[in-house]
């Protein structure tokens, strides 16, 4: 209610007895949505400092103010030298209204959703806004509110006194009793006993009625005091609730990825434990060596794992030692993967029962219920709201290496080329593809000033002929230019580029990094 038209009304003949005869000194802003009046009677300041942001807005008296020496602006030149008169509340209205001896006049609307100053020198003169985009508060006059339909509260109640009444009540009271339960609350009002900053609805407000969790009762006959009180505490609250709202979002977050991310393990770690490994088909092939006839595409054995009979497809240009090796090798990469499956698991629950922890801390420990105590225990735990800290790491989605402290990446399949081409590389990391063939796109990622050394070079290049068509060429002759002469034709399928400037180096396929794909 420190808007609100009943305790505006206590407030402006407060300030009238306070400032009459004093003079405007500075009138300025310093930051967005802030216009500070500064005044004084040759012996003594008072400040004023109305905040007009949407969200908050407010007529705030500190008691001191300090100028900063930068960022800040003269505004309404006009309004200096100027001698207050009188402070009145408009009628059954949400603003306040400044009269100066020469008829100039300050208008300071704290409606919520659009709140303004308007400084007119005099009563017919043009109107200067603070919020200038709000130009019809060039034409804002005073009006008397109509009177309330039968049954229905009188709308300078607003929302607080409205829920006094509806909880005393009101609602369900015959009409002479709602009458009176009104006039009751009227008589509160207008010469209220105290003011009271409660809690209510997760907000911190300022109350003329007892409602919600009491924080503090202050006398009713100082409603500068009361303003003094509520506007630092109010902010200060805000803060906190803003905070605590942003850091119960962050934990919810990752909580909720890293299960995610430990279900999806356990799902591939599932499939792989239920299918027929690359080393059991090679025990397959190398045990029925000799009944494979040359240039088979497929052969049908006794898998002596199951009894049952086993269908093998094979690569009719390709001898089927080489096929049993290359899925040995596969073998070999899939059971590191399954341990790396399974280390990914237990991180990711940890890291899921951890940001649950505390969440649960949030509601338990006392010292959160201040934002100096949050804000040490955020830094504590690593959840300053910092780019590095408020973003969990992501993993990327292409297969990672690293060689010589430069990242490889590669691509997996024509639309994650894509991807990793035209979203993830920069203009000047180096971009690789085997020539002439299909196959993954490679990106070597760059770094400032450090040209990336040949040996790099040449593992991406066997990288990019091993993934590719030219897996098993003794030779494959593979594309490298920078990322910024490659660029994809408008209608082209996924993974086809054009590439406007490049050098071919010759290497031998292969994987020469000897550990398993990254996830």
């Amino acid at each position: 209610m420190h808007t609100n038209y009943y305790f505006l009304r206590q407030l402006a003949p407060a300030l009238t007895e306070r400032l009459r005869g004093y003079r405007v000194a500075v009138c300025f802003s310093q930051e967005k949505d802030e216009l500070v009046v500064g005044l004084t009677n040759g012996a003594q300041e008072f400040w004023l400092k109305a905040q007009l942001g949407a969200n908050f807005p407010a007529l705030a008296l500190p008691e001191t103010f300090q100028r900063a020496r930068s960022n800040s602006v003269d505004l309404f030149p006009d309004l200096l030298g100027e001698q207050v008169e009188t402070i009145v509340p408009w009628p059954h209205d949400r603003v306040l209204q400044v009269n100066f001896r020469s008829g100039a006049r300050l208008i300071l609307k704290l409606y919520g959703p659009r709140p303004n100053a308007i400084f007119r020198t005099g009563p017919d003169a043009q109107a200067q806004l603070f919020q200038q985009k709000l130009v019809a508060d060039a034409d804002l006059r005073p009006q008397e509110a109509p009177a309330p339909a039968a049954g229905k509260l009188p709308p300078p109640l607003a929302d607080l006194p409205a829920r006094y009444l509806r909880q005393n009540g009101y609602d369900a009271a015959p009409p002479e009793t709602k009458t009176r339960l009104v006039h009751q609350v009227l008589a509160q009002l207008e010469k209220p006993a105290h003011y009271y900053l409660i809690q209510l609805d997760g907000r911190t407000r300022l109350s003329l009625l007892p409602l919600g969790d009491i924080l503090e009762t202050l006398p009713g006959n100082d409603p500068i005091g009361a303003l003094r009180r509520f506007v630092p505490m109010a902010l200060g609250r805000r803060a906190l609730e803003m905070e605590t709202k942003q850091l119960r979002q962050l934990l919810e977050r990752r909580a909720d990825e890293a299960t995610t991310a430990a279900a999806h393990a356990r799902q591939r770690l599932h499939a792989l434990a239920n299918e027929a490994g690359y080393r059991h088909t090679a025990d397959l092939i190398m045990a029925h060596l000799h009944e494979i006839p040359a240039g088979a595409a497929q052969v049908e054995v006794l898998d002596f794992y199951t009894n049952q009979p086993k269908v093998i497809k094979l690569k009719p240009t390709e001898k089927p030692q080489r096929t049993a090796e290359n899925l040995y090798r596969k073998g070999k990469n899939q059971q590191i993967e399954e341990r790396q499956l399974a280390e990914r698991i237990a991180r990711r629950e940890a890291e899921a029962f951890t940001a649950l922890e505390r969440l649960e801390e949030m509601d338990t420990v006392p010292s959160l219920g201040e934002l100096r105590g949050l804000r040490a225990w955020r830094k504590q735990h690593g959840l300053d709201p910092t780019p590095a800290a408020a973003k969990a790491p992501t993993e990327l989605p292409f297969k990672v290496f690293e060689d010589r402290g430069f990242t490889i990446l590669v691509g997996r399949n024509a639309v994650n080329n894509d991807l990793l081409t035209q979203k993830y590389a920069h203009k000047d990391d180096l971009w690789l593809h085997a020539k002439d063939v299909t196959g993954s796109h490679v990106v070597i990622r760059h770094k400032a000033g450090q040209p990336v050394p040949e040996p790099v070079v040449e593992h991406a290049a066997q990288l990019a002929g091993w993934y590719s068509r030219r897996q098993h060429d003794s030779l494959c002759p593979v594309t490298v230019t920078p990322k910024k002469f490659v660029r994809k034709p408008k209608g082209a399928l996924p993974g086809q580029v054009v590439v406007e400037r490049e050098r071919v180096v010759l290497v031998k396929p292969g994987n020469p990094f000897d550990v398993p794909d990254r996830l």
